[in-house]
């Protein structure tokens, strides 16, 4: 049971919260707001997890929709709380100006989200469950569109979904593989969490499976020798002397994961921090890597094959590389509510 309110308690929801996975489960509520005639409009909280939409609609057309993921925790104390949304609402600012979307803006964006997690509270998996309340967050182009052109109405969407630990029975390291795809082009929307960006992406990782690869390593599309990100998430990677590098450029997404892990390297655990190129010659000289994102915050990568040549991290296949811990231990200690957070990191929902 939890306080709501102030004073009222709800029952959780009767789930085993233990045997969750990665995947979608209807919970009550989600927040709806429509932009028509130039504006949005108070929206409302729903229970119809259906959307109705016209055949024709530009979502449908020409892929114009945009989205961000984050979570909600419960707290060692019992509080419910999310991490940073207000970077993810600025960071769907700046996909919805890129797209040509109107803005939903950060403000009304975090009170959405609030509301949400408010509202199926008793999804929010126990503290100690290792598991969390996924938040997703989308807006989509929703009036017919037949020309090649912006939509001129949109729907503004959050649904909420009880997601299970990531490292299920323990943190296995990653064998992942260079790509000869590229992920985005050198000008194109690789900077913004579009879903055309992920669509593009979906037949390089189920090749990559289909080869015995977890996860593609996609290099820079212009000159193909700089290390850029995986589908889903940001590269970490730690030199022999514990310096933290993470890969520089404009056509990568900006991890509020990876943003929040360089703070912590720096400011929490007094480690060394570069953020620039990072050449594809060079990964075989660091000592460890990870990939980091929301779903995982670290997953650590033991091996990496460009083309049948092999680069072995020193970490090794069987854990998590010393300094990589160090990292997911210090976030996830943020996240949970066991260390002190940075001042503006932690929401508190109620």
């Amino acid at each position: 049971m939890y306080r709501q309110n102030g004073g009222t308690t709800m029952e959780k929801k009767n789930i085993d919260w233990s045997e969750l996975g990665f995947s979608y489960l209807k919970t009550d509520y989600r927040y709806v707001s429509n932009y028509k005639d130039g504006a949005w409009d108070e929206g409302a909280m729903i229970t119809d997890d259906t959307v109705t939409i016209n055949e024709c609609a530009g979502v449908l057309q020409y892929a114009q929709t945009i989205f961000e993921g984050l979570k909600a925790y419960t707290t060692e104390d019992g509080r419910i709380v999310t991490f940073r949304p207000d970077l993810n609402g600025e960071r769907m600012e700046n996909s919805a100006r890129r797209l040509e979307m109107p803005v939903f803006s950060k403000e009304r964006f975090v009170q959405a989200v609030i509301e949400t997690v408010k509202a199926n509270a008793a999804y929010v998996p126990p503290y100690g469950s290792g598991a969390a309340l996924y938040i997703r967050p989308y807006m989509f182009g929703s009036n017919p569109v037949i020309g090649v052109k912006p939509a001129d109405e949109y729907q503004f969407r959050v649904f909420t979904t009880p997601v299970g630990p990531y490292f299920k029975g323990g943190v296995k390291p990653l064998t992942i593989r260079v790509s000869d795809f590229d992920r985005a082009a050198p000008n194109g929307t690789g900077h913004i969490k579009a879903g055309l960006n992920y669509a593009m992406s979906l037949h390089a990782i189920v090749d990559a499976h289909s080869q015995g690869f977890d996860e593609n390593m996609y290099l820079d599309p212009g000159t193909r020798t700089k290390v850029e990100e995986t589908g889903g998430a940001n590269f970490l990677f730690i030199t022999k002397d514990n310096t933290v590098v993470t890969p520089k450029s404009h056509s990568i997404l900006p991890s509020i994961t990876r943003r929040s892990l360089i703070y912590v390297a720096e400011h929490y655990l007094g480690l060394k921090v570069e953020e620039r190129e990072v050449l594809l010659d060079e990964v075989k000289d660091f000592a460890e890597c990870g990939l980091c994102g929301t779903a995982a915050v670290i997953s650590p990568v033991g091996k990496i094959v460009d083309h049948g040549r092999e680069i072995l991290l020193p970490a090794g296949m069987e854990q998590m590389g010393p300094v990589t811990q160090k990292l997911y231990d210090t976030l996830t200690g943020i996240q949970m509510g066991r260390l002190e957070a940075p001042e503006g990191w932690i929401q508190v929902i109620e």
